[in-house]
């Protein structure tokens, strides 16, 4: 195992485990589940014992269909953990229940390892990676990096399709809200004084990666990561795509988009919309590299030099 790593990312979400071959820098393994940690975290400020069951079975699934010991796991979690009053509490009891260890992370350190895995990718699929803008949709926060040659600037923005999911199922204001963050992600770009009218626009994560995948005609279960990688999807893409989840029924919609992913999909399509605009770019560069990805290299990088 000393030239494998396995990296697991335990979402506001998702729950994604990668077993990663370090000398050749290739994909071993995944798996992928959602399992809703950040549910209900709006109105309770804690992670609930649910969604802890629901992570612990997860990780127990995950063990016997990747193989992996979970004591050598590089373990990261993010924007829920980060929010979650109990969070402590959570992380032990994960601990003694499955030997999983995970490390909270800010949302900096997130950003610097999705960069990462974005960088291996784009050069993977021949694309110019140079200058390029990165949008990382997640359940809780939202990143955008901007990276320059060696260089790049990010930053982290406090919300998510779940939160903002919540959020909107209380107070009917999502367009609102929307406006804010544009002005909020507007500001944070401008302080920066670059042309982004060179930088093409990539993104990452469950949002971008289903519009490509229903541009490509897949769904759910027949979603092939490789095909996806390198797709172009357009603003047209994210209407069509709307107007699919408007007019298809739950179970038309969970076939494309996978259970417990259906509710929040339409505003994960807005906040990529959004940022479109904010950008006032056409098109953006999909990739399904992201965090577990970023942990699991930053370890090769690390720990597996020769």
């Amino acid at each position: 195992m000393n030239n494998q790593i396995v990296s697991v990312d335990l979402g506001s979400n998702s729950f994604r485990v990668l077993k990663y071959d370090c000398l050749n820098h290739q994909i071993i393994s995944e798996h992928n589940e959602v399992v809703g940690m950040a549910d209900g975290l709006v109105d309770t400020g804690i992670i609930s014992k649910e969604a802890i069951a629901r992570v612990i079975k997860a990780i127990n699934h995950s063990i016997e269909i990747i193989n992996y010991n979970p004591k050598e796991a590089v373990c990261v979690t993010t924007a829920a953990m980060r929010k979650a009053s109990n969070s402590q509490e959570v992380l032990e009891c994960l601990k003694k229940e499955t030997e999983l260890d995970f490390k909270i992370i800010d949302g900096e350190e997130e950003a610097r390892l999705t960069l990462l895995a974005v960088k291996y990718a784009l050069k993977r699929e021949k694309i110019e990676s140079n200058n390029f803008v990165l949008l990382d949709i997640g359940g809780g926060s939202t990143e955008i990096i901007v990276n320059c040659n060696e260089n790049y600037q990010a930053k982290s923005f406090d919300f998510g399709i779940v939160t903002m999911t919540q959020k909107y199922l209380k107070s009917n204001d999502l367009q609102k809200d929307l406006e804010n963050r544009k002005s909020e992600i507007k500001l944070f770009l401008d302080s920066l004084n670059i042309d982004f009218k060179k930088f093409p626009f990539v993104a990452t994560a469950g949002t971008p990666t289903t519009i490509a995948a229903i541009k490509l005609g897949q769904d759910f279960f027949s979603y092939d990561r490789n095909i996806v990688n390198g797709t172009v999807v357009t603003l047209e893409d994210l209407s069509f795509c709307l107007n699919i989840l408007k007019n298809s029924s739950k179970d038309e919609i969970t076939k494309l988009v996978g259970k417990g992913r259906v509710e929040f999909i339409e505003v994960g399509i807005l906040i990529y919309k959004t940022i479109f605009e904010v950008l006032n770019k056409k098109e953006s560069i999909v990739l399904d590299d992201g965090l577990r990805e970023g942990v699991a290299i930053n370890y090769c990088l690390t720990k597996c030099k020769d």
